[in-house]
């Protein structure tokens, strides 16, 4: 089935393919696909597409980029959108080809956008449909949008310090898969529905947002056993967040 409108969490969370345009479809991926595609690849492109300036600080400095002067759709049009080819992206985007778009402009606004025909057919990616696209994979794959913003230059170099650090540090740590813990953890979870056999199928929106529930079930039931028992929490210092397993995940 196809999804055409915007920003519906139930339709996501069914995991429907999102339409953003006539030759501008995202695939949302089973973890089948995800596993046949190769997880760590797979990641590395999502961060990468859905990546900000504040996210890419050290690398951006390096290229003699102020992180802080550019925004993220100049970042996209820039630099990452031509990263991978359509083989990369085919399991989210299917045929269509990101190496093949051209940087316009328009005359009368002087906005950038980007461009291609396809079966004669006019294709654009401007900032607004852009932010649709980032929109709909940050939400699919629960990643938080980093657009903090220093108080000041002095700030701004210590972050850049930081994110350095833990740049080199990320690079020197062996890859462990994380969606394999997280599967393992969920077939052997008294409270998820799914064999080992059939959890392959479901698509990965649903599934994050099982790991996230079944975490917060688990959490509230905690808390009000020991709250209950009368030697732990006080659950009038508990908010109601926390103890209703049936409200918003963060």
């Amino acid at each position: 089935m196809i999804c055409i409108l915007e920003n519906d969490e139930l339709k996501i969370y069914r995991g429907e393919d999102y339409v953003i345009s006539q030759k501008i479809i995202i695939h949302q991926p089973s973890l089948s696909e995800i596993c046949d595609y190769g997880e760590r690849e797979y990641y590395s492109m999502i961060y990468q597409l859905t990546a900000t300036p504040q996210s890419m600080k050290v690398q951006l400095w390096d290229m003699g980029i102020d992180y802080t002067e550019i925004t993220p759709f100049e970042l996209f049009y820039g630099i990452l959108y031509k990263l991978y080819s359509q083989e990369k992206t085919s399991i989210l985007f299917g045929n269509l080809d990101f190496t093949k778009f051209q940087v316009m402009q328009r005359i009368d606004d002087k906005s950038i956008f980007l461009y291609q025909v396809i079966d004669n057919h006019p294709v654009t990616i401007d900032e607004f449909t852009y932010n649709k696209i980032m929109h709909y994979l940050r939400q699919v794959h629960a990643i938080r949008k980093d657009e903090k913003t220093p108080a000041n230059k002095t700030t701004k170099m210590i972050l850049i310090e930081d994110a350095r650090e833990e740049y080199e540090r990320q690079k020197s740590i062996e890859y462990h898969s994380q969606l394999k813990n997280m599967i393992s953890a969920m077939v052997n979870c008294e409270g998820f529905k799914y064999n080992h056999s059939e959890v392959w199928n479901m698509k990965i929106n649903a599934f994050i947002d099982s790991v996230k529930r079944i975490t917060k079930i688990k959490n509230a039931d905690l808390l009000l056993q020991s709250g209950y028992s009368g030697f732990g929490v006080n659950l009038k210092e508990i908010s109601n967040k926390q103890l209703d397993w049936l409200g918003e995940l963060e």
